[in-house]
């Protein structure tokens, strides 16, 4: 893809081109030897794989899922430089990084239930701006999905304009002092879902923009419901 823009002095032209990279995901597999439903997750802005996983293995009943948390293909160092974290995607060239994280995505998938003994059951859970991930993996992903966890995040834009999705049944937390993910936000996801007859389960606790015992209690009843 090539963009031109012209001034007085300068035409430029603005190119993209494919490239291949290395992405980074973790697995924890479940007690038990008999084939588990899966459970991925998508870290937040700043974070890494580690992190989400540590907060996935926290809520109940988790020991019997197969537990597979993906990092961001795009690695920085976090401010105190003690750590290597990942975002998502940035506004730049937007529509391509969100066909090379879904591609991304659906890789891994692909390939940790060719190696592991599962079940069909897929769920995705989003922290943050994994949301997105998780919206967009549900939506358009190769996988058939089951659940959508959502914790502090919105639906992305784009997926509102799709009438063929097919939405799997939808868990949504929000904190009641988060002030990114504000009430406003909240209600505009779920008066989305209600005009096409979606009724997300939801989830309100007192935190801001944080994963809570409360949610992952209510995550847990979701993940039973499902399995």
């Amino acid at each position: 893809m090539a963009i031109t823009k012209t001034n007085d002095a300068l035409s430029v032209s603005i190119h993209t081109v494919k490239a291949t990279t290395h992405g980074r995901y973790l697995v924890c597999r479940p007690a038990t030897s008999v084939a588990a439903p899966v459970l991925v997750g998508f870290h937040g802005y700043g974070e890494h794989a580690d992190r989400l996983l540590s907060e996935m293995s926290l809520i109940p009943g988790a020991e019997n899922w197969l537990l597979l948390s993906i990092q961001g293909l795009h690695r920085f160092y976090s401010k105190s430089g003690n750590h290597v974290v990942a975002n998502w995607m940035t506004r730049q060239d937007r529509a391509s990084a969100i066909t090379d994280n879904l591609a991304y995505v659906n890789d891994v998938v692909r390939t940790v239930k060719d190696a592991h003994n599962t079940t069909d059951t897929l769920v995705y859970c989003g922290f943050s701006q994994g949301v997105a991930m998780a919206y967009r993996a549900a939506a358009r992903g190769n996988h058939t999905c089951h659940g959508l966890v959502a914790l502090a995040g919105d639906i992305p834009p784009e997926l509102k304009d799709d009438p063929g999705i097919k939405w799997p049944s939808i868990l949504i937390g929000r904190g009641n002092t988060d002030e990114w993910y504000t009430q406003e936000k909240m209600s505009t996801d779920l008066e989305f879902f209600h005009s096409i007859n979606v009724k997300p389960e939801t989830c309100c606790f007192n935190a801001g923009h944080a994963w809570t015992e409360d949610f992952r209690k209510s995550i847990g009843q979701f993940l039973c419901r499902i399995r």
